[in-house]
């Protein structure tokens, strides 16, 4: 609702040359003339001049002219029959450009009011558009903190992840790593022992003692056998722990934070390497590999979500020892990559859950609950897609897609 403060304006009476001010005089004079004999004059109430003739015609009488109590005005005509009826034809006149002025002022008024409360309306948006461009601005700067924040407790996830991985590698890895060591060892204390012989042959030699009678004695034709059989056992083991270490290293390369080309295989086959000694103990891998173009990836992220892929299945397995097939192929520019396995499967009401953080299907201890929404995000910021298929009793398939980037 609008309210209009009272104005000064509406209390006042307006004088008859206000009135008239919007009336054409010579056409108001002929008029009146027309309508009164003689000469006829217009004055204010203070008997200044307004219209008609100069001076007061001869005889003449006045009439009031009023449009409320007090008159503003006086009609002069020496013509006394009709003057009454033209002052009233005057007065409503007058009355009518008085409501017409009325009108205009409180429409003015309405409209200066209106304008004033749109001017202070304005003035309150561009506050609140300043406050508001100062709060957006503050919010994307908060926006960019927290982004900053998640990022960095990302990296920080994926670490931690890796990391466990590796943990419960250890164990298998050390033992892989401990036997070829462990044969080395016992070949090396054997070849001490030939390499005693050897100096015993020599030094019967050396004392006169026959070569037939000497070389039969440390039978040296077996002893010379031997040691190449030890020399290349023990390279096989150095290279088999050098394997490792390598196959590890490039796993375990947590700190790559560029994208590169890589073979997808390539790191299929390393991840597999790597958890051998673990996943053996639960199931037979069995990889079936097709032709694939090298795509821009992470590998160290990607080699994270095939471990997690692998020691998913592997502890789906239960007591029974089971089987995991990896199956890769591509086609036009999408890479596809499934991890199959023949477990006791994910019941329905869980499947839904499987990525959510911290939840986990495995017993108490076995597993931290991240390593799927890890490989999620991972597979995601890729540009692709991680779907899981799951029957309970039959088994469990993830399918991880991937766009081919060069």
């Amino acid at each position: 609702m609008m309210h209009l403060v009272p104005d000064k304006e509406f209390d006042r009476e307006p004088g008859l040359k206000e009135l008239l001010s919007g009336v054409d005089p010579a056409g108001l004079h002929r008029i009146i003339d027309a309508l009164l004999d003689g000469d006829v004059r217009l004055v204010d109430a203070a008997g200044g001049f307004v219209l008609g003739a100069e001076q007061t015609p001869p005889g003449a009488q006045r009439r009031p002219l009023c449009i409320d109590i007090e008159p503003i005005g006086y009609l002069e005509s020496s013509d006394a029959g009709r003057i009454g009826a033209v002052g009233r034809l005057i007065e409503l006149l007058l009355k009518s450009s008085h409501r017409y002025q009325m009108a205009s002022r409180l429409h003015l008024e309405a409209v200066q009011a209106d304008y004033e409360k749109l001017q202070r309306k304005h003035r309150a948006l561009q506050a609140s558009e300043a406050r508001l461009r100062e709060l957006t601005e503050h919010l994307e700067q908060r926006v960019q903190e927290q982004v900053h924040v998640i990022e960095d407790s990302q990296r920080q996830l994926y670490q931690a992840e890796k990391l466990a991985s590796v943990g419960q590698l250890a164990a298998g890895i050390a033992h892989e790593i401990n036997n070829p060591i462990g044969f080395i060892r016992s070949n090396l204390e054997t070849a001490q022992q030939y390499v005693r012989q050897i100096e015993s042959f020599a030094r019967m030699l050396k004392q006169g003692v026959a070569l037939e009678q000497a070389w039969r004695r440390e039978d040296m034709d077996f002893l010379l056998e031997d040691f190449q059989t030890l020399v290349q056992e023990n390279i096989d083991g150095a290279d088999r722990v050098a394997r490792i270490v390598s196959d590890l290293k490039e796993f375990s390369n947590v700190d790559q934070g560029d994208d590169e080309l890589a073979d997808i295989n390539r790191l299929i086959e390393t991840v597999t390497n790597v958890a051998a000694s673990q996943i053996q103990q639960k199931a037979d891998v069995s990889l079936q590999l097709g032709s694939l173009p090298p795509t821009r990836c992470n590998p160290g992220h990607l080699g994270q979500v095939f471990l997690n892929m692998l020691q998913n299945s592997a502890q789906a397995m239960g007591d029974k020892r089971g089987k995991i097939t990896l199956v890769s192929e591509a086609a036009g520019d999408t890479i596809t990559v499934r991890i199959i396995d023949d477990g006791k499967g994910i019941p329905p009401e869980q499947l839904s859950r499987i990525f959510d953080p911290f939840f986990t299907t495995q017993d108490v201890g076995q597993g931290t609950g991240l390593g799927l929404t890890v490989s999620r995000d991972i597979i995601a910021a890729h540009g692709g897609s991680l779907d899981v298929e799951s029957r309970p009793g039959e088994g469990t398939a993830f399918t991880i897609r991937l766009p081919v980037k060069r």
